[in-house]
């Protein structure tokens, strides 16, 4: 079987290639503009932010050397050419790390229940009245807002040091990152189902609870699954101010100098970290269905 090509005549197909070449040279010129325009907001940005390239080319070498430190002991060899005496500490490390797992569970877990209370009433689709949403959203943008940290250091003066200022300042942050996904996720949800289960005559929590909490509870655990891992992270970081777990420790390293116990904390959260990633993207694949391999 033949195939025609049609050819148009050499005038109209001439008129065609330009207005293409037209177009083309508009869309890199607008490109150009564009790249131009980034990367003069990028030096004004880096001006204003006082990032000085000489600084930091100058006392580059001292972050280097440091690395070297906390990699050599104290008889000036490489750690990891004695683990025994680089891990000298891992029962009492490997103790303040499982506080700090525990801090992050209680936290997120604390974080995901006030989230999915609150997360229905911040959605544009399911919220019951326009101001009751717009309370809703204030108040977790407020909670996600302030850094943990800073709450950390809140209740760390009301509450006094220990785990307690950890997890409350986790939660308090868990609700509202956790809230605003939570609402995306619901904002996204097919509200054909709520419809029919209206027109049975049933009230808002029960439109709630048969038509939309069926679509969104996977991204729900996998939201709040992922939210643990990073919650991991920030507890290591509240110790600095003593709200409990391994933070603490590497805090007192870090001011002490004892640099290979810097190298070998960080090592043990690193790989912490490492497993608590695996784990919670094997099971957000689970709970879509599929098999997520790292």
């Amino acid at each position: 079987m033949t195939t025609a090509v049609s050819i148009l005549p050499a005038p109209q197909l001439a008129a065609l290639n330009d207005a293409y070449r037209q177009a083309v040279a508009r869309k890199r010129l607008r490109m150009t503009l564009a790249a131009v325009a980034f990367f003069a907001v990028l030096i004004v940005a880096a001006i204003g932010a006082e990032v000085n390239l000489r600084t930091l080319f100058t006392f580059f070498g001292n972050f280097v050397s440091y690395f070297d430190r906390i990699l050599t002991l104290e008889d000036g060899t490489r750690v990891w050419t004695n683990p025994a005496e680089w891990f000298w500490g891992w029962r009492k490390w490997l103790w303040m790390l499982g506080e700090t797992i525990l801090i992050s569970y209680v936290g997120t877990m604390i974080g995901a229940v006030l989230a999915f209370a609150l997360n229905f009433f911040a959605a544009q689709n399911t919220s019951p009245a326009p101001w009751l949403r717009f309370a809703t959203r204030r108040l977790l943008e407020f909670a996600r807002t302030v850094p943990g940290i800073v709450f950390a250091l809140i209740f760390v003066i009301a509450f006094g040091l220990g785990p307690m200022a950890g997890v409350l300042a986790i939660a308090i942050h868990s609700t509202g990152a956790l809230g605003k996904l939570f609402s995306e996720i619901v904002e996204n949800a097919d509200m054909k189902p709520v419809e029919g289960v209206r027109s049975t005559g049933a009230g808002w929590m029960s439109c709630m609870r048969f038509a939309v909490l069926p679509q969104v509870t996977a991204g729900y655990a996998s939201y709040a699954l992922l939210r643990f891992e990073i919650n991991v992270r920030e507890a290591s970081v509240m110790g600095f101010v003593g709200a409990g777990g391994i933070g603490q420790e590497l805090v007192v390293a870090i001011r002490k100098f004892y640099y290979s116990d810097v190298s070998a904390i960080l090592v043990t959260i690193i790989v912490t970290v490492f497993i608590i990633d695996i784990a919670t993207g094997w099971l957000r694949g689970r709970l879509f269905g599929k098999d997520i391999s790292a």
